[in-house]
């Protein structure tokens, strides 16, 4: 089954399309999710919202990727299960870390929900990932977007772990020179 087939079952309303979308991409919703989580318990619960979430936006939405839509809608599922579970642990897990690696880079007085929308940021985000070579991408977006650790992002390119950090450190490094440049910070 394709994934416009899928999509068209969901406008239809047809709830064999949920089951569709688990059965073909369900451990992939469940990896996305347990790379933030680190729990198949809640990895579980995140894929379940996840699959809530699609019914509940398609229709209105219509992606023109599926997968990358399935993909958003888990990280942002998972983020937010974790932050519920972790509201008053701060500073003890692997996202803190995250997010204080790219804080440095996009420091700002706003506040991070209010530019999210912006399309200059993303603009400007896009225009920075096009930058990076096709290796420095995948090692950014594998710890920023999917977030793996750095040992799984070695394991995963085959490169060194300290490769993985130096990769790192210097796309901080350009993407707080571009949104400086962009007056973005």
């Amino acid at each position: 089954m394709t994934d416009t087939e899928l999509i068209e079952m969901l406008f239809q309303r047809d709830e064999t399309a949920i089951y569709e979308i688990k059965a073909l991409y369900g451990a992939y919703i469940s990896s996305i999710a347990n790379n933030i989580l680190r729990s198949l318990e809640d990895s579980e619960e995140c894929l379940n919202d996840t699959l809530v979430s699609v019914w509940q936006n398609i229709p209105p939405s219509r992606p023109n990727d599926l997968r990358s839509y399935l993909a958003g809608l888990t990280r942002n599922n998972a983020i937010s299960i974790w932050r519920k579970q972790h509201a008053q642990k701060r500073g003890s897990g692997h996202i803190e870390l995250l997010l204080e690696e790219l804080s440095d880079a996009a420091a700002s007085s706003k506040d991070l929900e209010d530019i999210e929308d912006n399309l200059t940021l993303k603009s400007a985000f896009n225009e920075f990932l096009g930058t990076l070579s096709e290796e420095q991408r995948r090692v950014f977006l594998r710890r920023y977007w999917y977030m793996n650790t750095i040992d799984e992002i070695a394991k995963k390119l085959g490169i060194t772990q300290s490769k993985v950090k130096v990769t790192l450190h210097r796309a901080r490094t350009k993407l707080k020179k571009l949104l400086e440049r962009e007056g973005l910070i």
